[in-house]
C-alpha cells in the first residue's frame, strides 16, 4: 500500500513538471528607490557636446583642462583645443606606446637595451647614455619618466619599431586611435619642431588611456628620487608636485622656450582620480601651482559614488523550464560615477528583469538591467548578467530526478 501512494504521488509531481514545460511563466519587475540627483553640466571627454570655456579660475595658462580619470568627465576647461607644443609632455605618448608592448609580451621589463649613435646625440633632457653601454627596459622607464630623458626614449622607440620615424608613425596611429584630432606628433620627446602640436584636451585624453589600461606606470611616475648606475647617477624628478601633493600619481611635465611650461598632472583620493593638464604657463612656478588649483578644485567639488563591483550579486532570478528555478544576477562590469559632493544619498536605483527568462541560458547571459539616476537623469547603466549556466529540463533529467526523489522516498 505505501508503494502505490508512492507512486501516486511521484506521477502527480510528474503532471505538475510537464505542465510547467508546457506552459512556464514569465518574470518580469521594477524596484526603485528615491530620487536623487547628478553633475549635469559636464560631458564625457571625446564627446561633442562639452562645457563652454570660462577660466572662472582665472588661470594664467595659456590653455588648461580637468577631467576625471574613470568617467573622462570633463569638469573645468580653458581653450582646451587650441593646438600648441607640447614639449616632453608628448612622451606620455611614448610611454603609453612602451607600457603596450610591456602588456602585450612584446617587450620585458628585464630586456637590454642599447644606445645609438642617434640616441647618445638627442640632447635637451638627459642621462648621457653612451653606445657602449645598456639598460634595461625597467631602467629606461625610470629615466624616461623621471627626469624626462630624451637619450632613453629615442633608444626604446628605435627597439620598438627599428626608428624613431616608425615609432612615430605609431604614435600617431595611437592618435588618431583616441580620437586625438588636434595632434600630430613629429618626434617620440617633445624638441621643438615644426607642426609638433596637440592641446590639453588630447593630452587629457592620451593620459587617461595610459593611467587606466597601464596603472604600473605610476611605479615610475610617482618616484621622487632615485638612481641608475649602481647609484653614479642621480634622479630627481622634474614634477614637483610628487612631492608636495597628497594623493599624487603623476604624470609628465614639459617645457621649452618656445612651448613654455607644460605639465600633466594626475592624483587619486577617495577613489575620485582626476587629470589636469595645463599648457603654455609662463613660468614654471604658475604651471605647478595652477595645475595644483584645478586639482584642488576638483576635489573639493566632487566625489566618486561607486554602485558595485564586477560579479556583486544584485538579486536572484527565477528561470522558466530550468533545471534550478533560480539564478543569481550578477553586475557584468564595476560601476560608478561622478557627482557632486552632497549628492551621494539621492541616487536612485532601478532593477529591470528580461520577460521571459527560460532555460538554457549560459553563465555571462545578459538578463536584465541596473540603472542609477538622478533627478530623472541616467547616470549609469549596468548590464546584469546570469552567475551560472542553466540547463533546460528534459524528459531525461526530469526522469532521472523523479527516480532519485522515489529511491529516497523507498528509503524512509
Amino acid at each position: 500500500m505505501k508503494k502505490i501512494i508512492i507512486t501516486l504521488v511521484l506521477i502527480f509531481l510528474l503532471l505538475i513538471i510537464f505542465t510547467r514545460i508546457s506552459f512556464g511563466y514569465d518574470s518580469s519587475y521594477v524596484w526603485s528607490s528615491s530620487d536623487f540627483d547628478i553633475i549635469e553640466t559636464n560631458s564625457s571627454i571625446g564627446s561633442s557636446k562639452e562645457i563652454e570655456n570660462n577660466n572662472s579660475l582665472n588661470l594664467e595658462s595659456g590653455s588648461a583642462i580637468l577631467i576625471e580619470q574613470s568617467t573622462g568627465q570633463i569638469l573645468y576647461s580653458h581653450n582646451i583645443h587650441e593646438k600648441l607644443r607640447p614639449a616632453s609632455v608628448t612622451k606620455v605618448m611614448s610611454i603609453l606606446l612602451i607600457m603596450e608592448q610591456i602588456d602585450n609580451g612584446s617587450i620585458s621589463y628585464s630586456d637590454a637595451i642599447s644606445c645609438s649613435e642617434t640616441a647618445r646625440s638627442m640632447g635637451g633632457s638627459q642621462i648621457w647614455l653612451d653606445t657602449t653601454e645598456t639598460l634595461t627596459v625597467d631602467e629606461m622607464l625610470k629615466a624616461i619618466c623621471v627626469v624626462s630623458a630624451n637619450d632613453c626614449v629615442v633608444a626604446m622607440a628605435e627597439h620598438i619599431a627599428g626608428s624613431e620615424e616608425a615609432f612615430v608613425q605609431m604614435m600617431n596611429d595611437k592618435a588618431k586611435e583616441l580620437s586625438m584630432n588636434d595632434t600630430t606628433f613629429k618626434n617620440c620627446h617633445g624638441i621643438d619642431e615644426d607642426g609638433h602640436v596637440t592641446s590639453a584636451y588630447d593630452i587629457a585624453l592620451m593620459s587617461r588611456e595610459l593611467l587606466s589600461k597601464h596603472p604600473n606606470i605610476t611605479k615610475y611616475t610617482t618616484i621622487w628620487m632615485d638612481s641608475l648606475r649602481d647609484g653614479k647617477s642621480q634622479l630627481v624628478n622634474t614634477n614637483k608636485l610628487i612631492r608636495t601633493y597628497k594623493g599624487i600619481t603623476g604624470l609628465k611635465t614639459g617645457s621649452t622656450s618656445l612651448a613654455l611650461y607644460n605639465l600633466s598632472a594626475s592624483a587619486t583620493r577617495d577613489d575620485l582620480s582626476l587629470i589636469a593638464v595645463i599648457m603654455k604657463a609662463p613660468s614654471t612656478k604658475v604651471r605647478f601651482a595652477e595645475a595644483q588649483k584645478l586639482l584642488d578644485y576638483g576635489f573639493s567639488k566632487f566625489s566618486f559614488k561607486s554602485f558595485g563591483n564586477k560579479n556583486d550579486i544584485i538579486q536572484s532570478v527565477s528561470i522558466n523550464k530550468g533545471v534550478v528555478n533560480n539564478v543569481d544576477a550578477i553586475l557584468e562590469d564595476t560601476c560608478g560615477t561622478l557627482i557632486e559632493k552632497g549628492k551621494e544619498s539621492q541616487i536612485s536605483q532601478s532593477i529591470s528583469i528580461n520577460d521571459k527568462i527560460s532555460a538554457p541560458i549560459k553563465k555571462g547571459d545578459k538578463i536584465g538591467e541596473v540603472s542609477f539616476s538622478l533627478n530623472d537623469n541616467t547616470l549609469s547603466t549596468v548590464n546584469l548578467v546570469a552567475s551560472q549556466n542553466v540547463d533546460k529540463i528534459s524528459i531525461f533529467t526530469m526522469s532521472k530526478r523523479i527516480i532519485y526523489s522515489w529511491i529516497d522516498l523507498l528509503r524512509t
